[in-house]
């Protein structure tokens, strides 16, 4: 399989850097993080969470109380958002960088904030960081507060620091701050820090650095994987490169080719042509055997031809993701409610990956009426379902609604729209 897959020559030369940064061994970052304690005022409750963060960080009330309700639900903890709120404040962290900490990571809020977070932040102060590099650091990677051990949050604080750092004098990170190998955090960080240099962007290093990912935590197998993928020419400044990585890693040659075969033998793939659809979405491999199968009967069932199925995993691979069950629901619903005919859903594969109850039904139940009034034409087909789906809620009803001259027309084609819209 993988040999089929080596147009990446370009990246070789950074294959070769990253493989000798992997073999650098030096002193692993020091100091050791002592706990202290530190009181904060307790907030008053829902009220003032949820009104918070509706008028100073934009979030709309559904999204605040969704929130709330989260990092409340446990009745027999003593949860209390809004001194965890009233402890970044105090720090003075913007209600930007609050907005996005609470947004990326919510269950920041169920913390004990005089236990848990103040002690942390007192402990950074003591080692000399500023109000301005704590609000920098925490706001990217707040994930790191959750961190238990002292040790590990005192090492991935300081990896995080020396990013950011790097990043904004535009240098690589020097050889001597690699770690050594040998424990599961040195060789994350110091397989991090490869990554770095690579040009995976910040966002994607912080999200390997607190993940729970296997991908790398090792040292061997961390350097096959990154070999594979940099040989298919996987560009290490997008997300797909970091997907592929954790793919690669998780499944054996043999279990790769035997996921291949199924997709030559079933639909007639070449291999180059799974290739390219594992480049489109490198996920696509993990998909269990069965599960390929029983996407590929399912269609078959519903009168799509084995070269119409193969269209839809080619444009859309990650259908093959989706139930079974609720694909059926939806093709079935498009070809017998709407009359569109089979080919027009292999053509536009990504209906399938729509909300049949926010998306599909109301739009459609709008078409149709239209089309009952006469309204779209004379033909008896709706219009190209991409026209009718790709489009936001907003130039839908610009498009089929609100043009019309007719306002009880206008009504009625709302009242159909919002029903099951809700």
């Amino acid at each position: 399989m993988y040999s089929l897959m080596l147009h990446g020559r370009r990246s070789l030369e950074l294959l070769h850097k990253c493989m000798r940064r992997l073999r650098v061994a030096v002193n692993p970052l020091q100091n050791a993080y002592s706990s202290a304690s530190a009181a904060q005022d307790g907030g008053k409750g829902k009220i003032f969470t949820v009104s918070y963060m509706v008028d100073s960080l934009g979030f709309t009330t559904k999204l605040a109380e969704s929130i709330w309700r989260k990092v409340s639900s446990d009745s027999e903890s003593k949860v209390n958002p809004d001194s965890v709120l009233n402890l970044l404040k105090s720090y003075s962290f913007t209600d930007s960088q609050i907005s996005s900490i609470v947004t990326s990571n919510p269950q920041l809020l169920r913390e004990d904030s005089e236990k848990s977070l103040a002690p942390k932040f007192q402990f950074l102060e003591s080692r000399g960081a500023s109000t301005s590099e704590l609000t920098a650091i925490l706001s990217k990677v707040p994930k790191i507060l959750r961190i238990k051990k002292d040790k590990a949050f005192s090492r991935y604080y300081d990896f995080a620091k020396e990013v950011i750092e790097a990043d904004k004098s535009f240098k690589k990170v020097p050889p001597e701050s690699c770690l050594r190998e040998g424990s599961r955090q040195e060789n994350k960080l110091r397989n991090i820090l490869v990554l770095r240099d690579l040009g995976v962007p910040q966002k994607l290093l912080f999200s390997l650095l607190v993940s729970n990912f296997q991908t790398v935590t090792g040292k061997e197998r961390f350097e096959e994987t990154l070999k594979k993928v940099l040989e298919m020419d996987f560009d290490p400044t997008t997300s797909k490169f970091v997907q592929a990585l954790n793919a690669v890693y998780q499944l054996s040659d043999k279990t790769t080719q035997e996921k291949v075969d199924v997709f030559c033998t079933r639909l007639g793939f070449s291999a180059e042509h799974v290739w390219e659809v594992f480049k489109k979405y490198p996920n696509l491999l993990k998909v269990s055997e069965n599960k390929i199968l029983n996407f590929i009967e399912t269609l078959l069932g519903l009168g799509f031809t084995r070269d119409e199925v193969m269209v839809m995993v080619k444009c859309f691979p990650r259908c093959i993701t989706h139930s079974t069950t609720v694909v059926k629901e939806k093709v079935e619903f498009v070809v017998k409610h709407m009359n569109w005919p089979v080919k027009a859903v292999s053509l536009f594969p990504r209906v399938v990956g729509y909300s049949m109850d926010k998306r599909i039904v109301p739009r459609c139940n709008v078409i149709k009426a239209l089309m009952s009034k006469g309204l779209l034409g004379t033909g008896e087909l709706p219009p190209p379902m991409g026209y009718v789906f790709i489009c936001s809620d907003e130039v839908f009803l610009k498009r089929y609604v609100m043009k019309h001259d007719d306002k009880q027309l206008v009504t009625e084609l709302l009242a159909i729209f919002t029903k099951d819209n809700v």
